[in-house]
């Protein structure tokens, strides 16, 4: 039994701004932390290894819950799911805030992730369904601007604020917002989405935890502690058993909690794919040139974060218009561009030394990111577009989980080969730094590599844009298997 929810809400911009609003402060948090740890390790009397968790913890819960956000969208109606996801979240912030301990401020970032891990597919969801189909581009436009702006201005804004006050303040910061904006969505928030009403299967919600959970726990590990460390390599092998067997009974189940079906259309599968790769050169990336411009250029953390803004403002600005132009052309032509930018500019990367200069780190970066722009979004969209409004909520967490995935392994990938590739100091004159950069230089060239993959996947994109199939005949095709 399934019950539709008014699907065209007269104040759409509101909702909007709403939605993009609990969507930007969720992200924003993944990265509010990376340049204040030293401050609270300091001030709580932990180590580096245990400060980490507070970034690990909240993109593994993150990624741990996307998975589950299928179910609920078609569970709950919107109001309920949006005001759960922002009320743990501003409960998690607040937990953040006055945290007295490590315990404290990671059983916060535990609560704040659990909301934030709901809130992106909720988001981009929701705007698919208010928006036509020839207007999706748009709407998935404002969610790029929220995705490229958020994580750059994360560290900038926290290595700031931390300098002048109390690490608490990034929380202080962030809870007055979340409360606002869940007050503001009580009087403008309509439900949009549709109730089918889903049986709650508990083994699946058990195999999807332990599954994704142990992947992304493992692939973060890898980079840090090597691929042959028993915490990588046991919760990979739970994590490859345990998703294989989670994707076995959503097959043989009536309503599954994910429907990993929506890979029998072709164009959803391409398009997942070369968002992964874009996802993975862009999360590797965005590791190494801190590593790079600290450890071996002796840039500040400050000038890190100025080299890497341009790159997010052009993503950011960029975002809604690629948006626009994907609903005229569609993705093919704005991915083959787009794609093309970021195999030239990664290879312009596989070039550093020990003398680059700032200037050359920020454009290169910020045309890469142009390119970025050019593919992110359209890409997502077209594969969305691709599937029926039925399957929308499984597409869109199949979507961001497998790009979650992507991130965790393409860091992984390029941290170990920056790390394997890296040249004794004998093998270049005694200069230790430059036998370092050698290793960032391959781990670029991988980077390259993938792209390239991506450029040419992008050529078997269908021109103009990807259009559902009938909603009923597709619902009616997958509950006869």
């Amino acid at each position: 039994m399934s019950t539709t929810q008014s699907s065209t809400p007269e104040n759409i911009k509101s909702i909007v701004v709403v939605l993009l609003t609990g969507a930007f402060m969720a992200i924003l948090n993944q990265t509010l932390l990376t340049t204040a740890l030293p401050h609270i390790m300091s001030d709580l009397g932990i180590t580096a290894d245990m400060g980490q968790w507070l970034n690990s913890a909240f993109m593994l819960v993150n990624g741990v819950m996307i998975p589950i956000t299928a179910f609920l969208i078609e569970k709950f109606t919107t109001r309920k799911l949006f005001f759960t996801a922002m009320g743990l979240f501003t409960l998690g912030t607040l937990l953040c805030a006055l945290a007295p301990n490590f315990a404290f401020l990671i059983g916060g970032r535990i609560i704040q992730a659990a909301g934030a891990g709901i809130m992106l597919p909720l988001m981009q969801t929701v705007l698919l369904l208010m928006f036509p189909i020839e207007r999706r581009g748009f709407a998935m436009g404002m969610v790029g601007l929220v995705i490229a702006f958020a994580p750059a201005i994360g560290p900038t804004l926290s290595g700031w604020l931390v300098e002048q006050y109390h690490w608490s303040i990034l929380f202080w910061i962030i809870f007055p917002l979340a409360l606002i904006d869940m007050i503001v969505s009580f009087w403008v928030l309509k439900n949009v989405s549709v109730i089918r009403n889903p049986r709650l299967d508990l083994l699946s919600i058990i195999l999807s935890t332990l599954g994704f959970g142990g992947l992304l726990y493992g692939f973060s590990s890898a980079g840090t502690y090597g691929w042959a460390a028993p915490h990588v390599t046991l919760p990979m092998i739970i994590g490859v058993i345990t998703l294989g067997l989670f994707v076995w009974r959503q097959l043989i189940l009536p309503q599954p909690i994910l429907e990993v079906r929506v890979f029998k259309y072709g164009v959803f599968t391409l398009a997942t794919i070369i968002g992964m790769i874009i996802f993975m050169s862009m999360i590797g990336s965005q590791t190494i040139l801190p590593i790079y411009m600290q450890d071996m250029h002796d840039f500040t953390a400050f000038e890190t974060g100025l080299m890497l803004l341009p790159g997010a403002v052009a993503m950011g600005l960029m975002s809604p218009i690629t948006g626009r132009i994907f609903d005229r052309f569609g993705a093919r032509k704005l991915s083959i561009i787009g794609l093309l930018l970021v195999c030239v500019t990664t290879f312009m990367f596989t070039q550093l030394s020990t003398t680059t200069s700032l200037a050359y780190l920020a454009i290169v970066n910020a045309i890469r990111f142009f390119g970025m722009s050019l593919v992110m979004m359209p890409i997502t969209t077209a594969a969305v577009n691709s599937l029926p409004n039925v399957l929308i909520p499984h597409g869109t967490a199949m979507n961001n989980t497998m790009r979650q995935v992507a991130g965790a392994i393409g860091t992984a990938l390029l941290v170990t080969v920056m790390s394997t590739m890296a040249l004794a100091p004998e093998e270049i004159d005694g200069n230790i730094n430059e036998g370092m950069v050698h290793g960032v230089n391959m781990a670029f060239w991988l980077a390259a590599i993938l792209t390239f993959i991506g450029l040419i996947l992008s050529f078997f994109i269908p021109r103009g844009k990807a259009m559902p199939p009938d909603n009923m005949n597709a619902r009616e095709d997958l509950e006869g298997e």
